[in-house]
């Protein structure tokens, strides 16, 4: 069992059931059981057009499920759109930064946590306030800086803190490294375990770079063909030849 399963008794946090998605004859996602326990942390990889995206839009509610369950804190949130799924705590960050390009670093925090009292999401947590959130996500020298203004890797970084900012009870990263340099790479893990650890805020994160998942070190969940093929750590799941086969290659 994975260690991002629930294994204390507790219901999952989210929790999928035979989840399918068809487009016509194509099954994007087929079949899915996947749960998550409060405060895991869990990298979903696979090769391109194996359903990783497809997945996350049906938790967000961008997508309807064509059969099979969908749970949040116990309750179905399959087929409910996408701000009553936001509104639950299920949050997502995607490829693209979408940052608010002509206000200041600082600003989009304060957007970002306004959204929260938006939504009814409780009291500030201090650890996510919007100054707290700049020193984890090491902009707090980039505070007046407009975000048009900020390199690549930054503006990922700030999408990142405004996603916490708001409070989320669940966090979807859809590959928070796309175009980052090594360097920048690096540095993400180690943001990505900070945020994690500060908040304890249960997190998915979608992701290519092999390197990133690798020293990330958390439970993995291999999908192909629109199912999860195999769960365990990043080392179980790498070694699988199938996972090896079909996405890795041999030199991994």
């Amino acid at each position: 069992m994975s260690a991002a399963v629930p294994a204390d008794g507790r219901p999952p946090l989210l929790a999928l059931s035979t989840v399918t998605r068809r487009f016509g004859g194509l099954a994007a996602v087929d079949g899915v059981d996947l749960a998550l326990r409060q405060g895991a942390l869990l990298c979903l990889i696979g090769p391109n057009g194996c359903g990783k995206t497809t997945l996350f839009n049906l938790i967000t509610g961008e997508l309807a499920p064509t059969s099979g369950e969908i749970r949040f804190d116990g309750s179905r949130i399959g087929g409910l759109r996408p701000f009553e799924v936001a509104r639950r705590g299920i949050l997502r960050k995607f490829q693209i930064p979408g940052v608010y390009a002509d206000l200041s670093v600082a600003e989009n925090l304060r957007i970002a946590a306004h959204s929260r009292r938006l939504r009814g999401a409780g009291d500030v947590d201090a650890r996510t306030t919007p100054d707290a959130l700049l020193d984890l996500v090491r902009l707090s020298h980039r505070r007046a800086v407009l975000a048009s203004d900020l390199p690549h890797g930054e503006r990922q970084w700030l999408e990142i803190a405004m996603v916490v900012a708001a409070s989320p009870r669940l966090m979807l990263l859809d590959e928070p490294t796309t175009g980052m340099t090594a360097a920048e790479t690096r540095a993400t893990v180690a943001l990505v375990r900070d945020l994690h650890a500060e908040t304890g805020v249960a997190a998915i994160v979608i992701e290519h770079d092999m390197a990133f998942v690798a020293e990330l070190d958390a439970p993995c969940a291999f999908m192909l063909r629109g199912r999860i093929a195999i769960e365990g750590s990043f080392e179980e799941v790498r070694a699988a030849p199938l996972v090896r086969d079909a996405y890795l290659g041999a030199a991994v």
